[in-house]
């Protein structure tokens, strides 16, 4: 069964990460869509800019639509752990699938460096959308209250993880999240 998807994200990249270097990382994806490279990533809608590498800026932009299988995710999982090295910083990745009856399910996934550096990022996502969504109904000072509560509750997760048997280091983790519409 296929269904479309849309990938989104601006991710920096270090200082002399290459395009090749990239492309390596996402060999796994690259392959799925049957890609030699970057460019030959082409989106079902054409305003999109599919994947490609900003060297002067040093991102990497995702902007893709396209038809996916049952071994898409798979094959973006891998990808997105071996791009986390080459990530100036942790960011999100925003995935939207687009189901038969018409309705769309948004996810998050987070690719950075280190898993204290995406666990940061979750972080500042939880807290703005948290913002974002109480400022619609409460003052400021109620809201920096709440907020105060989830950076405690990010702080003892991370605790609790540092005290657990080590672990393998991920590069990139998942999250649900309301969906947001992208207009290009």
């Amino acid at each position: 069964m296929r269904m479309e998807v849309h990938l989104h994200a601006d991710i920096p990249m270090l200082e002399g990460v290459s395009s090749k270097q990239i492309e390596l990382a996402l060999a796994p994806l690259l392959e799925y869509l049957d890609a030699e490279g970057l460019a030959d990533v082409k989106s079902l809608e054409q305003e999109e800019p599919g994947l490609r590498f900003d060297e002067k800026e040093l991102m990497f932009l995702m902007c893709w639509t396209g038809e996916i299988g049952r071994s898409f995710h798979p094959a973006l999982d891998v990808a997105l752990e071996n791009l986390g090295p080459l990530c100036y910083e942790a960011v999100e990745v925003e995935l939207t699938l687009y189901l038969d009856n018409g309705e769309q399910e948004s996810r998050l996934l987070f690719v950075g460096p280190t898993a204290q550096a995406i666990h940061e990022a979750q972080r500042r996502c939880m807290i703005e959308d948290v913002s974002a969504l109480l400022a619609r109904q409460f003052s400021k000072e109620r809201v920096a209250e709440v907020v105060a509560v989830v950076d405690g509750l990010f702080e003892q997760d991370w605790k609790a993880h540092a005290s657990d048997v080590k672990k393998p280091e991920r590069a990139f983790e998942t999250a649900t999240r309301p969906s947001r519409k992208h207009l290009h």
